[in-house]
């Protein structure tokens, strides 16, 4: 059956994800402020500023049969957050609503720095929230915002997201700088291609009559210390690690994230840990290449 998809906050993730949907036959509505990067992907562009959304006017966004709202804050600061996670979502939902046909479920694409836990205790979608940033509880105000709302809503929380163009980590180590043994930190991490790969899966399982949780966490099978991540780089660049970084990550938190609950729903894992992920981006990155020269 042919479905009608908005995305919302159509970037990286928003396109590649049109392009599984138009794949299968669907019809893919890409809203963002800039449209041009929509060009030749199939993808329908709408032109729109969620600022600048009016609750009261219900031609303001399209009927779908599903919404995903995955948008990113124009900076980090408060502020930025502020308007484009509880803020946005809350005008969306409020327009949404009222559709003659309401969409059938709303994905808001979060993420795992809700969880604030800092000694690499495992968290699955039932653990307690207690993010350490801003940016942690403006997420956690967005996700409430779905879960309450009478629209039905799933939120997907993704781990540090990696992939073509997603490379920081790369090259630091190229530079020949690793994190720490200790502190030990644990980094979860999820492949771009799986961000999308989740989502349309989810879809699917809707589809076919099952029924979807409020809360999946989107990440990979191997939750694994920053240090092990970046030696294993190392190795595959060739490169000898000469300096120690203490905290490559920009908040310090340190937890593993336990999919199962996603993993129940029948999903299989493009890339199941860091190794077959980070090998695909070396490789297409030509990183490897660069490495020989």
């Amino acid at each position: 059956m042919k479905l009608t998809v908005l995305i919302i906050g159509c970037g990286d993730i928003g396109i590649n994800l049109g392009r599984e949907l138009l794949e299968e036959g669907h019809q893919v509505i890409g809203l963002r402020r800039n449209v041009e990067a929509l060009k030749g992907t199939g993808i329908k562009p709408l032109a729109l500023d969620l600022d600048s959304l009016e609750d009261a006017d219900a031609k303001s966004l399209p009927q779908a049969d599903y919404v995903v709202y995955t948008v990113s804050a124009d900076h980090f600061d408060e502020s930025a957050y502020q308007s484009a996670y509880p803020g946005g979502l809350k005008r969306v939902l409020s327009v949404m609503e009222q559709h003659k046909t309401p969409p059938r479920r709303v994905f808001f694409v979060s993420s795992t720095s809700v969880h604030g836990q800092q000694e690499g205790e495992v968290v699955n979608e039932e653990s307690p929230t207690d993010p350490t940033s801003f940016s942690g509880t403006l997420m956690c105000e967005a996700e409430q915002a779905l879960i309450n709302h009478p629209l039905p809503g799933t939120v997907i929380r993704f781990s540090g997201i990696y992939g073509p163009g997603r490379d920081r980590l790369i090259h630091q180590v190229a530079e020949g700088r690793v994190a720490a043994i200790t502190p030990v930190i644990y980094s979860n991490r999820i492949h771009r291609d799986d961000c999308t790969g989740i989502i349309a899966h989810l879809i699917r399982y809707q589809e076919s009559g099952e029924t979807l949780a409020d809360i999946y966490l989107g990440s990979d099978c191997e939750p694994v210390t920053m240090h092990n991540v970046m030696m294993w780089l190392a190795e595959q660049l060739k490169v000898e690690a000469t300096e120690t970084m203490q905290s490559p990550l920009r908040r310090r938190t340190s937890k593993r994230c336990d999919n199962q609950r996603l993993l129940s729903t029948g999903y299989q894992f493009r890339f199941p840990s860091y190794r077959e992920g980070y090998a695909q981006v070396l490789k297409e990155g030509g990183f490897l290449e660069l490495n020989k020269a």
